[in-house]
Parts: structure tokens; sequence; C-alpha cells
């Protein structure tokens, strides 16, 4: 990602210490907090987010830039590596979410409609992450990182959000399937084999593109800069997918749902106007069990906006263990405008289609979810019409490895 802080782990750089010891803090103050006012799930549950927010910047683990360098030069690792940690979450997901148990608590997953909402929302998703500069769970850790661009896509993000709240019975009476599980529709074993088979195509496909283009596979490997790479990044993007696996089904362990990021934000952005004197709580959206309930609530006891604070101090202190915490407050006037308009194509399309990067395409997915591999294609396909809309923001094409979000 160009515009964001992408992180490339200059050799020799060194710790920032301020950053890291307030990150630190932070997280053993929050965790501790929670456990006092909510429960040990919840502050559990804060800590996962910390390392997936460590996880996401050190191995530099994203969705929009492994796209865009896709779309633009062909070259696929980024690709294959979320069909890794795709092939390993449906085998640790499915198996679960057959049984309706896990460690012997109930789990469901992200299941939802697929239909028009889905179709429209995930493609202007697919644009927002090129003009805005990053997916939900890439915008979240750089801003951790130190991005103040991203800043003002995650404001923007939430402004988008809140006001797909106020348009869904619009969106919801549209054509849609009901909710569709393939491991339910179709069985474990047999859902696990075409999943498999799909994601094999996929990797399949980039190895062909790239090799096509550039006449071999490109190595993506960034050398470590320091002596504990694991401690100080970078990761392998493996590693990286990997790490997001396992994370997200001790999500699934402790919450009984796979790990969402958007819902959040749209929390947050009623809240806000609320504030104001909006009254988002008459709205069809806030009036549901569920989400009246989350807006009435604090914010401590929502699940998913404890995650999201959690990630964004885990990159946090990622970025200061790589001594890369250093945020630049100048940002160019087009740059800018493609992270509001971005942001709010971002926020607008993750509540039409019942999620983003996270909840749609890797927990949908991994949930066994139909909708998962709707989001995938028209998110993708606006990813594509995003990318060639770049240039006309200021921002780069850039020929390069996928390196972030």
């Amino acid at each position: 990602m160009s515009t964001a802080a992408s992180p490339t782990f200059p050799r020799g750089a060194d710790v920032n210490p301020k950053p890291l010891g307030v990150a630190l803090l932070l997280i053993v103050l929050g965790a501790w907090y929670l456990a006092q006012t909510v429960g040990a799930k919840h502050a559990a549950l804060f800590v996962v987010g910390a390392l997936l927010g460590l996880a996401l910047y050190h191995a530099a683990f994203g969705f929009t830039s492994a796209w865009r360098v896709f779309i633009a030069d062909g070259r696929g690792a980024g690709l294959r590596a979320q069909m890794i940690m795709l092939a390993v979450g449906v085998a640790l997901f499915f198996p679960a979410l057959s049984a309706g148990t896990l460690f012997g608590n109930p789990v469901n997953g992200l299941v939802s409609p697929a239909g028009t909402s889905v179709i429209v929302g995930a493609f202007m998703f697919g644009i927002g992450m090129q003009l805005g500069g990053g997916c939900a769970s890439g915008t979240l850790y750089t801003v951790g990182g130190g991005s103040t661009r991203m800043i003002v896509t995650l404001l923007a993000f939430i402004a988008g959000s809140v006001i797909a709240t106020a348009h869904m019975p619009f969106w919801t009476s549209l054509p849609q399937l009901k909710p569709v599980s393939l491991v339910k529709a179709l069985g474990l074993a047999p859902a696990l084999l075409l999943n498999w088979a799909v994601f094999a195509l996929i990797a399949f496909i980039t190895v062909v593109v790239e090799k096509r283009r550039h006449g071999r596979l490109v190595d993506p490997t960034v050398r470590p800069a320091h002596a504990s790479p694991w401690l100080h990044g970078p990761w392998p993007m493996v590693a990286g997918a990997v790490a997001l696996v396992v994370l997200n089904f001790a999500t699934l362990a402790l919450s009984g749902r796979p790990w969402g990021v958007t819902s959040a934000f749209a929390l947050w952005g009623a809240k806000a106007a609320q504030a104001i004197g909006v009254d988002t709580a008459s709205w069809t959206y806030w009036s549901t069990k569920a989400n009246a309930a989350a807006l009435a609530a604090p914010v401590s006891h929502d699940v998913t906006s404890v995650m999201d604070i959690g990630i964004v101090l885990g990159a946090m202190l990622a970025a200061a263990l790589a001594g890369r915490y250093a945020p630049v407050w100048r940002v160019p006037l087009r740059s800018l405008l493609a992270a509001v308009v971005g942001g709010l194509m971002l926020g607008y399309g993750a509540r039409l289609a019942y999620g983003c990067n996270i909840g749609a395409y890797f927990s949908g997915i991994v949930s066994g979810s139909l909708h998962g591999w709707l989001w995938l294609v028209a998110a993708f396909t606006g990813n594509v019409f995003g990318t060639r809309l770049r240039p006309l923001f200021g921002l780069e094409v850039e020929r390069v490895k996928p390196s972030g979000c």
C-alpha cells in the first residue's frame, strides 16, 4: 500500500521505546479493566485482538495490496497466502461448525443471505479498498502502525457504516437467497473437498498468470533486518496466514462465532450520532433485539469493538518493535480526498454485504457461507475498477511485491 504505513523494515532499525511502552501499558490495562468490569472472556478476546494486530503488521498481511499487485502486475504471492489461510481455516472451522460445539461450548458461523445487497456492497467495498488504501483489518492495523492518512479512512469508514444502517430496509428488501451453509447443505467431507479444490484452483491460476507475466514465480520474501525477526518482523506471509487462522479459531472458541470487524464501526457511528441528537435507536436496523442491546450497552461490552481496539494497539506494538512508528502528518490533498471517498464506500459497502474482507470473506468462507464466495467475486471485481481509479487521485499502482493492506 503506497499511501499507508507499509512496513518495509530497513536494516538496523531501532525499537521505538516510547510507543512500545505505551502500547504494552494500554494492552495490559485494557485486559485488566475488561476482566474486572465485563469478564475474563472479553479480556482474552482483547488480547487476541492485540495478537491479530501484531500478526497483521509483522506479516504485512493484507488483501488490498495483494489483490492490486495481482491485478496490475500478475504477482500472486498474496493471493496464494490467502488460499493457504482459507484452506487451513476450513480444516479447523468446518468440523467444529458441523458439530455445533467447540470445547463443550456452542458455536455458530457467520452465515448470511447471498443476493443483490451483497453484490452491490462487496463491489463498492472493493473500489473503496483501493481508494481508501486498505480493507477493514488493514485500516485498523495501519492506523495502529502510525499511518495518519488511514485515520481519515477510518473516520469515513465509520460514517459510511452508520449511513448504511439507515438504508438497510431498502437493501434487504431486494432479491436474495436465504442464508446457505455449505457444511449443512453438502455435509462435512464434501464441503471440505469442494472448498479445498476451489482454493487450489485459484492458487493454480495465480501461478499460471505470474509465470506468463514474469517467466517465473517472483520471490516475495523480505529479508529479516533484525536478529529476531519473529519479535521485530518481518514474518513470512504464510506464517501470517497461519497465525490469522489460529487466532480466528481462538475467537470462535472464546466468543462462539468467528472474527468480525466492521459491525463495530457501525456501532461507533450510531453512538456518535446519538451523542449529537440523531435518534438512531428508532432506525429499523437498530431496533432488532441484538443491535438495540449493543447500542444501549457500553462499547466495552461489544466483542467486536474490544477486538478492534486490540488490533490497533497490537499493531502499534509491532510497529514500535520494528522501529517503524513514526506518524507523518502531511498528506497530499488528493490522497486525503481518496481516503474520504474510499472510506465511505468501505463502510457503506460492508453493511450492505453483511461484512468485509474479514466478516464476509475470511470468516464467511471458513463458516461455509455461500455469501462469502459471492462477496469474493464482487469485491475482486470492484478492486479491478478501484485499481484503475487510483491514478485519478494521485495514488500509485505499484508493481512490487504485496506489502500490507
